[in-house]
């Protein structure tokens, strides 16, 4: 009796455990639906992480992506190549806006565009900074270039220098321009526009190009540094490398660095060496220097 007793009971346990097993295999196995909210969440998150390197990278080059200039001719340069014609000029910018009145940032900014920051044909062929064509009474050198006609005379240069010194003599001495010298010397966006009105391009985004140049480099401190004004950098500039590799210290030259009471004259004497080879050497179109100036003297 005790026998079958057992035997029954081992039965009915075996037949309650297939039962329970039969649901919980069934839970575990069926609902793919409750795992793909998870699935899909850490996929979400992994693709976020994926992009901020990215994001990240394009932040950190941007400050020297090329772009393509389109003046006199079609001109592919970089940040760094605009840096090194900022620093190349900025001197040279600097002394005209004292001996002629034009801002410095402006005479930067259209060197800027319409020379390919130095890197177009006619800078490259002519030492023409400017653009600045033939004319009427013209006697100097001069070159051909398609611009707006074919093969038009553009003026021809010795040096940079003698161009930065020429496209200040073409606004002073032209009336057209004289509206220009009553604005103040510190308004580079009145400049701007007044250079388009008064007809120095045909572009009508001129004006708006200059005004580009001017706050991504911030060409402005160079207006303040001869007014003697504070200067307040713009949001958001390129931040130019104040010694550009292509201009880097050269040991095989002799530096002289400018102090108080320091004249081209006085230094020609002390290196024996001609004014006007010094201007030539350090593209100077002046007489004029700067306290702390370093100038290649040999």
């Amino acid at each position: 009796m005790f026998k079958k007793i057992f035997f029954v009971l081992v039965l009915v346990c075996l037949v309650s455990c297939n039962a329970t097993k039969t649901p919980i295999r069934t839970t575990k196995s069926a609902p793919s639906s409750v795992r793909k909210p998870v699935v899909r969440n850490v996929r979400t998150r992994t693709d976020v992480k994926a992009t901020r390197p990215a994001v990240a990278q394009r932040s950190t080059t941007r400050n020297n992506q090329n772009e393509v200039i389109e003046s006199t001719s079609r001109t592919v340069v970089s940040n760094d190549v605009i840096g090194d014609y900022i620093y190349l000029y900025k001197n040279i910018a600097m002394n005209n806006m004292k001996v002629y009145g034009i801002p410095a940032s402006i005479i930067l900014a259209q060197g800027i565009l319409e020379s390919g920051a130095g890197r177009g044909d006619l800078a490259q062929t002519a030492n023409n900074h400017f653009g600045i064509k033939c004319h009427a009474g013209w006697t100097g050198e001069s070159v051909r270039h398609d611009d707006d006609a074919s093969q038009e005379c553009f003026r021809k240069y010795d040096d940079p220098g003698e161009s930065f010194k020429d496209h200040a003599l073409f606004l002073t001495g032209r009336g057209r321009y004289s509206t220009l010298f009553e604005l103040d010397k510190d308004d580079y966006k009145a400049w701007a526009k007044g250079l388009r009105k008064a007809g120095y391009a045909t572009d009508p985004r001129y004006p708006e190009k200059l005004i580009t140049y001017i706050e991504r480099y911030d060409l402005g401190q160079y207006d303040a540094l001869v007014l003697g004004n504070k200067f307040v950098p713009t949001e958001n500039r390129t931040v130019v490398r104040t010694v550009s590799n292509a201009l880097a210290y050269d040991p095989n030259r002799t530096y002289h660095e400018v102090l108080k009471g320091d004249t081209l004259y006085s230094i020609s004497k002390k290196y024996n060496v001609q004014v006007n080879d010094l201007k030539l050497k350090n593209n100077l179109s002046e007489n004029t220097i700067s306290i702390g100036q370093k100038l290649i003297v040999n």
